[in-house]
């Protein structure tokens, strides 16, 4: 049965290449016995800010098994949204990852594509599908699977390639062959914590997601807290400052992904074409893009929060 487990396993790598992920790594579906009381005591320490799903489905978030019954193997998939243009210098900025269409659906049809393929090729096997929309610990489970490490602002990391990625999942009920996990390398780095103008970075590998700009600018739905006045460096959408700051970003390469590509006005828009913005071009301009998920009210909002700095 090992070596059909080593050709199951090579079989899903090699489609996973063709379909356009970076990566595949698979890691046995089992509780995630380390993050249990770190993601409790992020937890019990309203880290979370009022993100309250955050605290629903627990067990499920540690263990898979809740999840996909029966499941053996998490294959855990990398898809790089690194852009070849940013934005232009001085204007209010968004997150590399909102640039083109939103990434859930460009991901889930690449995995019920990886999936079918499965299927076809190997018979009858059952899973789901995960793009970060599910009580999942991706980067937990991308780590587990060999893929990189989590560093020190919590997000995966991979050598000499970065952090410019989405991480996804299948859950499947076959038993496959397991990767090992990569040694972190961070070192005595501190990047990330000293560049984060929040200081949402509270130590090395915690993150109080109530304090990130990210979180301010997208998940919080009444008025930003006035104390965080002048500290946003201009993201009115996300914010990339802990990757652009990190050494390992060097290395990010463009991705092909035609989908992930800018509406071509969106690159050029000065600050003043932010500030005027209309819901007409809003629309227009972020028409599959993940930046609807905070409305154009939301973003206007933000762009105000900026301008009034």
């Amino acid at each position: 049965m090992s070596t059909n487990k080593s050709t199951y396993s090579n079989l899903i790598k090699t489609e996973a290449k063709r379909l356009g992920f970076m990566s595949c790594g698979i890691s046995k579906a089992e509780f995630l016995e380390e993050e249990a009381p770190r993601l409790e005591n992020w937890l019990n320490k309203n880290m979370n800010g009022s993100m309250q799903y955050m605290e629903n489905h627990f067990d499920k978030r540690l263990d898979p098994t809740k999840l996909v019954e029966g499941s053996k193997s998490v294959v855990s998939l990398l898809l790089n949204y690194y852009p070849e243009k940013t934005q232009d210098g001085d204007t209010y900025k968004l997150s590399k990852y909102a640039y083109g269409t939103d990434y859930h659906f460009i991901i889930k049809d690449k995995l019920k594509s990886l999936l079918h393929f499965i299927q076809d090729e190997i018979g009858e096997v059952e899973g789901r599908a995960f793009v970060d929309s599910a009580p999942v610990l991706d980067k937990a489970w991308a780590a587990k699977s060999g893929l990189g490490w989590v560093g020190k602002h919590t997000l995966l990391l991979t050598p000499q390639v970065g952090s410019f990625y989405f991480i996804a999942e299948l859950v499947i009920d076959l038993d496959l062959e397991y990767d090992t996990i990569t040694t972190d390398h961070c070192g005595t780095c501190t990047k990330c914590i000293d560049a984060c103008p929040t200081q949402a970075i509270t130590e090395p590998y915690v993150v109080d997601g109530s304090k990130c700009i990210s979180y301010f600018t997208i998940e919080l739905k009444e008025n930003i807290p006035t104390d965080f006045k002048g500290q946003f460096e201009d993201w009115m959408f996300g914010c990339d400052i802990c990757q652009d700051v990190c050494p390992w970003n060097r290395f990010s390469k463009p991705h092909n992904e035609p989908l992930f590509n800018p509406h071509p006005e969106l690159l050029s828009m000065s600050k003043k074409d932010w500030e005027e913005i209309t819901e007409e071009t809003f629309r227009k301009v972020f028409q599959k893009s993940a930046v609807k998920r905070t409305k154009f009210s939301g973003l206007k909002r933000n762009i105000r929060f900026l301008k009034d700095d």
